[in-house]
């Protein structure tokens, strides 16, 4: 296998490079295949790395100064339009360059998309973008997507968003027909908007492993692969998805606290509680894939600590060892759809 590069965009996030930097050295540490590209303003990137007793980076990781930094509350146009030399536009062009093979990022969801959009361009075939990543269900894992990117879609969005959560999804698990689920307020035929009707009918006339109409409870159940939505949808059941585990977490806890037994009774369910927690840690599902560019992007979530940063660039590693841009411009090619030139 060769050598993959990732540009990693030091400044993102909440934290910055106190979590950027420790775990991309960490990745770096763990794969004797990647080399690391951190991109900030020097001094914040060599002061961190003093803060790790590191006096120098690594023959595998190098420091790429960029004078700006994109803040998580700025309007991606003016981002887009007024800093271009920010550690997240300079990450995106060392992929563009070919430079590096992907690039991660914590920073401004809108900013990322907008930027790696207008710098990279999308895949031929593919009109919009979207945002994809794997959540936990009963069965092990499903891929969701577009999760916000696209507010309103038209179904022939839909499908190629279906077309690119399958090749990822073969891509990275070796199953080679992956299943569909379009997500819907019922599995009946005659139930939905007349967008997701037109959607399942292109789904049906292709080549796809298309399973038919899923709703939400299916997501959890691990009834399909894939679920494909509209941003709009995908991001509600995101937020709600997210805002349920909390509330989960924070009632077992006081419950669990509320007296002397219920604290004897915590510490001996505490190796059920650990493995429970274990297996649906969301800092182990981090890093949301932007689909359908020509390049490999993943976005972190801006909150996210040193593990959760970690998968993310594992994410973006994983996908360029697999191919996954390749493969999804084989399979748009492959189907009887119209495919639009990309300037």
């Amino acid at each position: 296998m060769r050598e993959i590069t990732v540009a990693v965009d030091a400044m993102g996030g909440d934290h910055g490079p106190h979590v950027t930097i420790p775990a991309a050295l960490r990745c770096v540490a763990a794969n004797e295949l990647l080399n690391i590209i951190l991109v900030g303003p020097g001094d914040a990137l060599e002061a961190e790395l003093k803060a790790q007793r590191r006096q120098h980076a690594g023959p595998r990781v190098r420091l790429h100064h960029a004078s700006e930094v994109v803040a998580m509350d700025e309007a991606p146009a003016y981002a887009l339009r007024n800093k271009k030399d920010s550690s997240l536009r300079v990450a995106i062009d060392l992929v563009k360059s070919g430079e590096a093979d992907a690039c991660v990022s914590a920073g401004n969801t809108g900013a990322l998309m907008a930027t790696a959009k207008f710098v990279l361009k999308t895949l031929p075939g593919i009109e919009r973008p979207a945002i994809a990543t794997t959540m936990p269900t009963r069965k092990g894992e499903v891929l969701m997507l577009d999760l916000g990117a696209n507010v309103e879609c038209s179904p022939q969005q839909l499908l190629q968003f279906g077309i690119m959560g399958a090749m990822l999804v073969a891509a990275t698990t070796r199953k080679p027909d992956p299943s569909i689920g379009l997500l819907n307020v019922g599995t009946e035929d005659i139930k939905g908007s007349d967008m997701v009707k037109e959607a399942a009918d292109l789904f049906r006339a292709s080549h796809l492993n298309f399973h038919g109409y899923v709703e939400g409870d299916d997501i959890y159940r691990g009834t399909t692969d894939v679920v494909v939505c509209d941003g709009f949808v995908g991001n509600v059941a995101l937020k709600t998805s997210e805002g349920l585990a909390r509330m989960l977490a924070e009632l077992l806890r006081e419950e669990f606290n509320r007296n002397l037994l219920t604290r004897l009774a915590g510490a001996i369910a505490l190796p059920v509680l650990n493995a429970f927690k274990r297996r649906v840690d969301p800092r182990r599902y981090n890093g949301a894939t932007l689909l359908g560019l020509r390049g490999v992007v993943v976005k972190s979530h801006g909150g996210a600590d040193r593990f959760g940063f970690e998968q993310a660039i594992n994410t973006a590693v994983g996908e360029v060892q697999n191919s996954v841009l390749r493969r999804i411009t084989e399979q748009i090619q492959g189907t009887h759809m119209p495919l639009r030139a990309v300037p």
